[in-house]
């Protein structure tokens, strides 16, 4: 009975879908009050529908109801509760309904914080909500229904993907698919001003907080997925160019450049093109990645379907809103004269720079993931795109953009010199220079870890020199100084704070850049040296979990006689999906990590058995999400700050709101 009250909410979501979709735009254009007036009640009855359809799949996980096709598919009644509810979105159907319930609540968020919307821009809004909403719930009603019975149901499930049972996968989709359903708020704001013909002042500060959400989200789904990689997949880095890690950070590429120029939009009236061009390329590509992840086209254990009926249908979702957007930006786009002009060197020329290397970035990542993809489709002949051609492609792009990301911010409004901007940060060029030195000193001839110390550095002084600046410091009194940085605004510390926090990440990407790698057999008892340390290797053992066997090794770690960890690396067996997987063992402090992982055991020729073991040294390796993490806190502090959650009042709201369009 609750499966199918599950069903019947998808059904009438998607009917309430159909209302948000026609009412509120037909409102609009007719300038009808109460049409537009049902955008709001419409978008939250859908997120009430949707949620109880996500309830009721919960309970059917929950309490094993194995006459349900899905649950079947991916749960046990063997597995943890925590992995039975976190399964619920580790599979294609039931992260759809994820998706949508996301997808609703920002339907439903636009309309409870956008009372200082225009009625007929709200109203526009929902309505292409509306349209998004409607596509995807159709999208689970005829291919992906996860509420589908079987009859008679077997006495168990076959389990959840082994790799997915785990804590770092349990956060880090619904992360992922708030940033990306984040954009389609974003995307509608474009297709609605697109529909009106009007971007001003007022709309990009409408825009800015949605995109500024959007993309601290997707920062942190994207770096507790590359967390939960460097960890459970026992590979010991943390980024690997897989096809469907790209897919997830193109649109992050995309969104930091839309986050960037909104405000010039919004400051100066500018950049309108680039911004609504960006607004629609984020959430295209965060189509892109859902087809991706879902279609079978690419191999990789972050997939979620093979089927290439759900792709086709997904594909042709992609067509209908990107193509139907990009033909409606082509009739409007000559409309939308910039009303700000500024000089090359300014505030504003250094986001188009900003913008210009995002791009270039995010069409090398576009290229190198698809292209494998249509020369088999065309030739037949498969190759594959890895690590040295992104690295190789991306670097110089990267290396301007993060020099820049340090001037840009300093730089004046409409004209500006560079040369005082630059004598500004004459101490923090000095810093980046000596970090290059020592490294080089300390570490040998690492030319590329030396000079991604120096950008770290460079970027993390540049940070401190804009608060600085900003703050008066050396032209005022410190007392001064101190007390005008207290009362700075909290989206100049937001901006600074993330600024930092990029180069706190660059900073653990280029101690990764320096790890070391072991690969060694060792009998119990027996030890091996490696990075400064005695590994002796203390025994392996049996071990019973919840859901499966292991085999564990207990690896005592000691420098000069002196214990210093304990690592305890497995391999795990699960009987119900007949697959083994890897634990690492890490040892974590800020200078970086000691890391384990546990092989294969044999024989030597002394009929001894040996277990081989993978030992790494990764400096600074934590730093690479601690970093991500600053990212995102200086997002949500910067959208703490009420002038950019509240928008402008430069509208005359109530004209309007009565005006046909």
């Amino acid at each position: 009975m609750i499966p199918e009250l599950g069903h019947f909410a998808l059904i009438l979501a998607a009917m309430l879908a159909i209302a948000q979709s026609i009412l509120p735009l037909w409102g609009a254009q007719r300038g009808d009050v109460r049409l537009m007036g049902s955008a709001a009640p419409l978008a939250v009855a859908g997120l009430i529908a949707i949620t109880i359809s996500f309830a009721a799949l919960i309970w059917a996980y929950v309490t094993n109801d194995m006459t349900v096709v899905n649950v079947v598919a991916n749960s046990h009644s063997a597995k943890p509760m925590l992995f039975k509810v976190t399964g619920v979105w580790g599979n294609h159907e039931g992260s759809l309904i994820l998706w949508v319930m996301v997808l609703a609540g920002c339907s439903a968020a636009v309309a409870a914080f956008g009372g200082a919307l225009p009625s007929a821009l709200q109203a526009r809004v929902q309505a292409v909500m509306g349209m998004i909403l409607l596509g995807f719930l159709a999208f689970i009603i005829f291919t992906s229904n996860p509420f589908e019975r079987i009859w008679p149901p077997p006495p168990d499930g076959q389990g959840l993907n082994p790799l997915l049972q785990d804590i770092g996968l349990a956060i880090h989709p619904p992360l992922l698919y708030i940033g990306y359903v984040g954009y389609a708020v974003t995307f509608a704001f474009a297709v609605a001003a697109l529909i009106e013909g009007r971007v001003d002042a007022a709309w990009g500060r409408w825009v800015r907080p949605w995109s500024l959400a959007a993309w601290s989200f997707l920062t942190m789904g994207i770096s507790i997925g590359s967390w939960w990689a460097y960890y459970e997949l026992g590979w010991g880095g943390y980024w690997f160019w897989d096809p469907v890690e790209n897919a997830s950070l193109l649109p992050w590429l995309a969104g930091t450049a839309l986050l960037h120029s909104a405000i010039v939009v919004e400051k100066r009236e500018a950049l309108k093109i680039w911004t609504v061009l960006l607004a629609l390329l984020a959430f295209a590509l965060s189509l892109l990645g859902t087809f991706l992840v879902r279609s079978g086209v690419l191999n990789s254990v972050h997939s979620f379907a093979s089927d290439p009926a759900r792709g086709l249908f997904i594909l042709c979702l992609l067509g209908i809103y990107v193509a139907g957007a990009f033909a409606l930006f082509a009739w409007r786009a000559p409309a939308m004269a910039p009303a700000g002009v500024f000089a090359p060197i300014s505030r504003e020329g250094g986001i188009v720079l900003n913008n210009l290397l995002l791009c270039s970035i995010t069409a090398v990542v576009f290229v190198g993931t698809l292209y494998p993809l249509f020369l088999d489709l065309l030739t037949g002949q498969m190759i594959s795109v890895g690590p040295p051609f992104f690295n190789a492609a991306t670097a110089p792009l990267a290396l301007p953009l993060v020099m820049a990301m340090a001037v840009g911010p300093m730089l004046a409004w409409k004209r500006a010199s560079l040369w005082p901007v630059l004598q500004r940060l004459w101490w923090a060029a000095c810093v980046a220079l000596l970090a290059f030195i020592l490294t080089l000193a300390l570490a040998g001839w690492h030319v590329l870890s030396a000079l991604g110390f120096a950008c770290a550095f460079w970027l993390l002084a540049g940070a401190v020199a804009d608060i600085a600046d900003r703050a008066g410091v050396g032209r005022t009194s410190l007392g001064n100084a101190w007390n005008r940085a207290r009362n700075l605004p909290r989206a100049a510390w937001g901006a600074a704070i993330a600024h930092a926090g990029v180069g706190v990440t660059i900073l653990g990407i280029s101690g990764m850049g320096l790890s070391t790698e072991k690969l060694v057999a060792v009998p119990p008892g027996g030890s091996t040296t490696f990075a400064g340390y005695e590994w002796r290797l203390e025994g392996v053992r049996d071990f019973v979990g919840p859901n499966f066997t292991a085999r564990k090794a207990t690896i005592t770690v000691l420098r000069d006689g002196r214990v210093v960890h304990v690592m305890e690396p497995s391999k795990r067996y699960f009987p119900t999906g007949r697959m083994t997987t890897t634990e690492a063992a890490i040892r974590t402090s800020p200078a970086g990590d000691l890391y384990a992982v546990l092989g294969e055991e044999r024989a030597n020729e002394a009929g001894v058995n040996e277990a081989v073991l993978r030992l790494h040294n990764n400096p600074l390796a934590p730093w690479i999400w601690i970093g991500a993490g600053i990212m995102a806190l200086g997002a949500a502090f910067s959208l703490s700050d009420r002038r950019i959650r509240i928008a402008a009042p430069a509208r005359r709201r109530k004209e309007e709101a009565e005006a046909p369009a």
